[in-house]
């Protein structure tokens, strides 16, 4: 009883992003043993193919078109139905990124469909498949199921697990010719604040800190620290806000959501806002001066101590860990 899902993948400098495996192994679990097809939109995107099937696709198909070498709702929109439009799919899977959160509404309501957004677990349970999300910035989950018509989700990036990654799988590649026009907008040049380094929204560990920080200068033991365990670097919207630094670091309800295996949490009292953000981290490590501090009560460690003493400490211990192993 397999169905075909079709699988957005997402493409970075020049490189899949991690959500588009971790898509595909959601689409597996969605096709029910179906097609899993991976699409691939850019302007020279077709040597990434490969690479979505070694994880786990059972074909991919690519639109290349110059009105494509950067994200526009409108341009990626006409590209993915015309894909819609030859596969006929029964399901729908994308990244709850940026992208995915733009680009699948405008989808849905082209298709006159249901969406479910933001699931961060997919399983079958007695003959359906169950959607869980978090509502209520996350201090409750919901299951949802979809009874007819297309199965259209987006998936929080880092819940769902990647297939093994196995270059000898084979799976066909082909290219559809549309002609992506009549744009309303036009791209003309991306600059980039964020700083350089581990992707935000994908790391496996983050370092964050707070008001606690104090200024700018209070983020560089944080960068040591994120530089040893290989980290991303993220924010409270309070040190955001006394321009600590960029809003591209900011977590929480109104920033990214980010659910890494560790994180670590610096001068960070714990406002709802930003635990809607951070709370389904699988490790939280939690350093506060204040032992009443809010963070403490989600933290699975907590070290209550002044995070100029405490972090540069764990910043040797942790080289001192690295060098022996």
């Amino acid at each position: 009883m397999g169905r075909k899902v079709l699988v957005l993948g997402e493409v970075r400098d020049g490189a899949l992003r991690n959500v588009s495996f971790e898509a595909i192994a959601a689409g597996k679990t969605v096709s029910e043993g179906g097609e899993v097809v991976a699409v691939l939109l850019g302007d020279s995107v077709s040597s990434l193919a490969t690479e979505l099937v070694s994880y786990g696709a059972d074909r991919v198909v690519t639109v290349e078109h110059e009105n494509l070498n950067a994200y526009t709702s409108d341009g990626y929109a006409q590209a993915l139905m015309a894909v819609i439009e030859q596969e006929s799919p029964e399901g729908l899977i994308f990244g709850h990124t940026a992208l995915g959160k733009d680009l699948s509404p405008k989808i849905a309501s082209r298709l006159n469909s249901g969406l479910i957004s933001d699931a961060t677990q997919i399983e079958e349970a007695g003959g359906n498949i169950v959607f869980t999300r978090p509502i209520y910035s996350g201090k409750a989950f919901e299951k949802k199921i979809v009874t007819d018509g297309l199965i259209f989700a987006t998936i929080r990036p880092n819940n769902i697990a990647s297939l093994q990654k196995d270059e000898s799988r084979t799976g066909e590649v082909s290219s559809i010719s549309v002609d992506v026009k009549d744009l309303r907008t036009i791209i003309k040049e991306v600059v980039r604040k964020a700083t350089d380094g581990v992707d935000l929204s994908e790391a496996k560990v983050v370092v964050a800190g707070g008001r606690g920080v104090k200024s700018v200068e209070g983020f560089e033991p944080l960068k040591e620290l994120a530089d040893v365990l290989g980290a991303a670097v993220g924010a409270s919207r309070g040190a955001c806000d006394a321009d600590y630094c960029d809003y591209s670091l900011q977590i929480g309800q109104t920033g990214k959501v980010v659910t890494p295996d560790l994180y670590i949490a610096c001068g960070i009292s714990g406002a709802i806002q930003h635990l809607a953000g951070m709370s389904n981290s699988k490790v939280i490590v939690a350093i506060n001066k204040d032992p009443e501090a809010n963070i403490f009560k989600i933290a699975d460690y907590g070290i209550v101590g002044d995070l100029f003493e405490v972090v540069p400490m764990l910043t040797e211990e942790f080289k001192k860990l690295l060098v022996t192993s």
